[in-house]
Order: C-alpha cells, then sequence, then structure tokens
C-alpha cells in the first residue's frame, strides 16, 4: 500500500511558522528527516517520539521524495 504524505503532514502558518508538520503535532518533518539522515532507525525515532506512528515516519520520507 502506497504511503500518502499528504494524509500525515500538515503545514499551517499558526503552528511551527508554517513549517511541515505530523498531523496533530508540532513535530516538523526536518527534524524527523534528520534523524534518518543521521542513521536512526524507526524504531529508534519512535524511541524518542512515542506518539509517532511508523507511518507518519514513512510520510516523511516520501514527502521528501516529491517536494
Amino acid at each position: 500500500m502506497p504511503i500518502h504524505w499528504r494524509d500525515h503532514i500538515v503545514s499551517t502558518p499558526d503552528i511551527l511558522r508554517g513549517k511541515p508538520r505530523i498531523k496533530g503535532t508540532r513535530i516538523p518533518v526536518s527534524l524527523l528527516l534528520g534523524y534518518l539522515a543521521a542513521g536512526y532507525t524507526t524504531d529508534e525515532i519512535i524511541a524518542e517520539f512515542p506518539d509517532l506512528k511508523t507511518l507518519q515516519i514513512q510520510a516523511c520520507l516520501d514527502y521528501a521524495i516529491r517536494q
């Protein structure tokens, strides 16, 4: 099943100055992409941010590919 980043990522001017973030949180996509770039696994990221789901992290990658 393909991941569609728009299902998990939003950008609103009143939160984080409009930076893309995980829907329902204040966690910016750029932060999660930084963790992934540094070599963190999905499980390690979820350990840092227990409210995140694997699909949300995968949506960040889809966002990065399509932007």
